[in-house]
């Protein structure tokens, strides 16, 4: 009799842990469960279109539970990371080279982009006269600097923090961390609330990353269902043309850059993976912003370095982003007849190059840019409408693809400023990384399960 009441006790505990299947996919990497959640999204938005539009719910909730953390986390790890640099100058130094590099780098691939599609001819032939403007209201606004540079330097900065406004918070974080370096210890006891406030952060972006997967369900089976596969027949060529450019940024110049500053490509390639994974599914840069600091903390990055350059780079590096804008504009030239000599493709190079700054890293706000684009150089409206049908595909890619240029470009700054540092010989004694700094590689645990 004791022999059988032992196995029923330990029965009895096991009803109340996950079955074996449930726990075993439980125990699955985050990026096999998207995979996993974007098989079953396909399915559900074909199978069961008005059941996969009501899913989007999910794709919302996650994408809401990792945008109202981005600033809280952000702002304190700016902040840190400004206040503990030697110097005023070692900023101002870090944000040229980070803007430099934007802007080298977003010239070549806009260049890529432009040469590819003139080359393939795209757009030649493309239905343009079926395209509907009303599929636009709501999205023609364009570009205002004026408002972008007062978005920069809010007068409330509880109000841009309730707006989301990221590049405002930068500024704010950027005053704030020079004040702190100025005033010196006085203000170690706000540093270590910072600094706190971050590591708590860094705590909850671990748990909301565990549920990605039921986001990537949400949103591709919303795609699905919504947008179809009807455009896709027609705009194939402009898709393969997006992609093959995307698939040259990653493959070839990214490597290069990457080879020029002594930077290991493919183990930053695999380290941040993943992420760039859940932002392609997602369709939004800003549900990885704070995961991604972590992992490149992990990599080997310094947390001061990263926690500026990064979010600096969603705003001011979207190298796919300007990729796609390139190839579009290209697209529709063709299509409508329009001119694309030479001196015509670099006029739109460098109107690219003005209208890509600034760009907020959530979904489909290339359309924006695209359309201000477009209106400048004489494309109409109805033509930039056609390719919202299948700006849910490209815009997959492009997003990932700012993943891994942000990241890249944290990576070729970070070298640079330690080659520096290497010349000026070994950091003073007594010099330790912040508590915040651990949670970094905590986070990669989390995010690795």
């Amino acid at each position: 009799m004791t022999t059988s009441h032992t196995p029923a006790t330990s029965a009895d505990t096991d009803k109340n842990r996950p079955s074996g299947p449930l726990r075993r996919c439980l125990r699955m990497p985050i990026g096999v469960q998207s995979i996993i959640a974007v098989g079953l999204g396909a399915v559900v938005g074909t199978l069961a279109p008005s059941a996969g539009e009501q899913m989007k719910i999910l794709g919302d909730v996650f994408l809401n539970l990792v945008q109202v953390v981005v600033l809280p986390l952000v702002f304190p790890l700016i902040v840190l990371g400004i206040a503990r640099m030697e110097s005023v100058k070692k900023v101002g130094r870090i944000a040229g080279k980070a803007i430099l590099y934007f802007e080298i780098v977003t010239t070549i691939i806009l260049l890529i982009a432009v040469g590819l599609a003139k080359l393939t001819g795209i757009g030649k032939g493309a239905p343009v006269h079926g395209a509907d403007a009303k599929d636009l209201d709501g999205m023609s606004q364009g570009i205002d600097f004026h408002e972008l540079v007062l978005h920069a330097f809010p007068k409330n900065i509880f109000e841009a923090f309730g707006e989301g406004n990221l590049l405002g918070a930068i500024v704010f974080a950027l005053l704030v961390g020079v004040a702190m370096a100025a005033i010196g210890e006085k203000s170690e006891p706000f540093a270590s609330v910072l600094d706190s406030v971050a590591s708590v952060m860094f705590k909850v972006v671990g748990y909301v990353i565990r549920v990605a997967p039921l986001g990537v369900l949400g949103f591709i089976s919303y795609d699905v269902a919504h947008y179809g596969f009807g455009n896709l027949r027609s705009l194939m060529g402009f898709i393969a043309v997006v992609y093959a450019g995307l698939a040259i940024v990653v493959g070839v110049l990214f490597p290069v850059i990457a080879a020029i500053h002594h930077i290991r490509y493919v183990e930053l390639m695999r380290s941040i993976a993943g992420l760039a994974g859940i932002a392609f599914v997602t369709r939004s840069s800003e549900s990885v912003l704070a995961p991604l600091m972590g992992k490149l903390e992990a990599f080997g990055l310094s947390r001061s370095t990263t926690s500026f350059v990064v979010p600096l780079g969603y705003s001011f590096n979207t190298d796919g982003s300007v990729l796609y804008q390139a190839a579009a504009l290209v697209f529709l030239a063709n299509a409508y007849g329009a001119d694309t000599s030479l001196p015509a493709l670099l006029v739109m190079v460098g109107v690219l190059v003005i209208l890509s700054k600034g760009m907020a890293g959530v979904a489909s706000a290339s359309i924006v840019v695209l359309i201000a684009a477009g209106n400048s150089i004489g494309l109409p409206a109805e033509g930039i409408a056609l390719l919202l049908g299948v700006d849910f595909i490209v815009d997959m890619a492009r997003t990932g693809v700012n993943v891994v240029g942000n990241s890249l470009a944290a990576a070729v700054v970070d070298s640079s400023e330690k080659r520096r540092e290497d010349k000026r010989g070994p950091r003073p004694a007594g010099h330790t990384e912040p508590a915040s700094a651990q949670q970094a590689g905590t986070l990669r645990k989390e995010t690795a399960r």
